[in-house]
């Protein structure tokens, strides 16, 4: 297992790079008119933009690292134990896994690939 320390590092890390991506990713939604932006067509197309897929897939990635790591942050304080704190990092670790695989389904689903 990772240190506390390890760990509150890749916490700090992944919430300064997903501002930095959903920065990207506003700027990028800000240039559109918004009535067109709400069409479905354009929404798909922007999947089928490959830089764009990818701007979607960090911040899948970077703001569940970071939701997960933030709410076993908090479990780990309701109770101490190496026991309650294993299975909490277990079950966010699962649970962190099962949202970024089924995001990455549905971008790979969207962009066609």
């Amino acid at each position: 297992m990772l240190k506390e320390s390890q760990i509150m590092k890749i916490h700090y890390i992944t919430g300064i790079a997903a501002i930095f991506v959903v920065a990207v990713h506003i700027l990028t939604r800000v240039v559109v008119p918004y009535a067109h932006s709400l069409q479905f067509e354009y929404i798909i197309s922007n999947y089928h933009n490959i830089y764009y897929t990818i701007l979607l897939e960090a911040i899948l990635i970077l703001i569940s690292i970071h939701g997960f790591n933030g709410l076993r942050i908090i479990l780990v304080e309701l109770r101490q134990s190496r026991l309650w704190e294993s299975s909490m990092t277990i079950i966010t670790i699962v649970a962190m896994i099962g949202i970024i695989g089924f995001g990455t389904r549905t971008i790979i689903l969207a962009s066609g690939m």
